[in-house]
């Protein structure tokens, strides 16, 4: 179908049952990445971030030739690398080494384990570049589930997790365990890219978990108004992709992943021009 057609009855297909799950899962998923891409952003680490989304990679293909749900594998190797990463890598620069080891690893793991089964290469596809108007009823209640748990757990660290964020050797001395920080943070992490590669893929995630960030530090000029930003923007970058999908058929991620990259280029070129003003 060409994705230029204008479809006359796109306000009937925003309210089938599917698009309906979509809405809530894009709700639940920039609640889960706007809370958390500002620390990626703050910690450095935007590469493991895109790094964990690869290296749930072998799990969820792994799930599927295991009869398994694919979340479940998918989460489960995202939390060990995420964990390996933290604890191989205690600074920034240390993590960079770390997080590109395990991920070279992984993705050779999980093209391998897609070889192995016709089923988890025909799942490939949705895994690397995400499918969220399959979301089910139950998924959605999942990703509630771990949005309560996530805001809690950040609400209990969000100051030490802070703290140790913008200044990790005062945090250090002053006493803030900056070793726990790294793998809570990390644990959070996967978590927050398990649930949000259904909607985008493992190979853009950066568009939900990073690119609204980096939008909203742009734009703000305070820790917690920039998570509120980023989550506005992750839910716009969501809902909006998904209506204009409607409208002219094309595939949701691509949508999605454009509106969250539009709105960070047109972040920095204010920010540009304001700068020569």
């Amino acid at each position: 179908m060409n994705p230029f057609t204008f479809d006359p009855e796109w306000t009937t297909t925003l309210t089938t049952p599917f698009m309906v799950n979509a809405f809530l899962a894009g709700l639940c998923i920039a609640a889960a990445a706007g809370a958390v891409g500002y620390f990626t952003i703050a910690r450095h680490s935007t590469f493991a971030a895109h790094a964990i989304a690869h290296i749930g990679l072998p799990g969820a293909t792994g799930a599927v030739l295991l009869g398994l749900p694919v979340a479940v594998g998918l989460g489960g190797f995202a939390l060990a690398g995420a964990l390996v990463i933290a604890a191989l890598g205690k600074r920034a620069s240390e993590r960079e080494i770390a997080t590109g080891t395990v991920l070279a690893f992984a993705t050779g793991l999980g093209l391998f384990f897609a070889r192995m089964s016709s089923s988890a290469s025909q799942q490939l596809q949705s895994i690397l570049f995400g499918s969220i108007l399959t979301i089910t009823d139950d998924q959605i209640v999942g990703f509630a589930i771990f949005d309560i748990v996530l805001l809690v757990v950040m609400a209990v660290i969000y100051r030490p997790l802070l703290f140790s964020s913008l200044d990790e050797q005062v945090a250090q001395a002053k006493g803030v365990p900056i070793g726990v920080m790294n793998a809570l943070f990390m644990a959070v992490l996967a978590g927050v890219i398990t649930i949000a590669v259904p909607a985008v893929g493992t190979l853009l995630i950066f568009a939900l978990v990073v690119t609204p960030a980096a939008t909203a530090t742009v734009v703000t000029t305070t820790p917690l108004r920039a998570i509120v930003a980023s989550t506005a923007l992750c839910l716009v970058s969501i809902w909006g992709g998904l209506v204009l999908a409607a409208m002219f058929p094309a595939p949701p991620s691509f949508v999605i992943v454009t509106l969250s990259t539009l709105f960070w280029g047109i972040a920095k070129g204010v920010e540009a021009l304001r700068r020569r003003g």
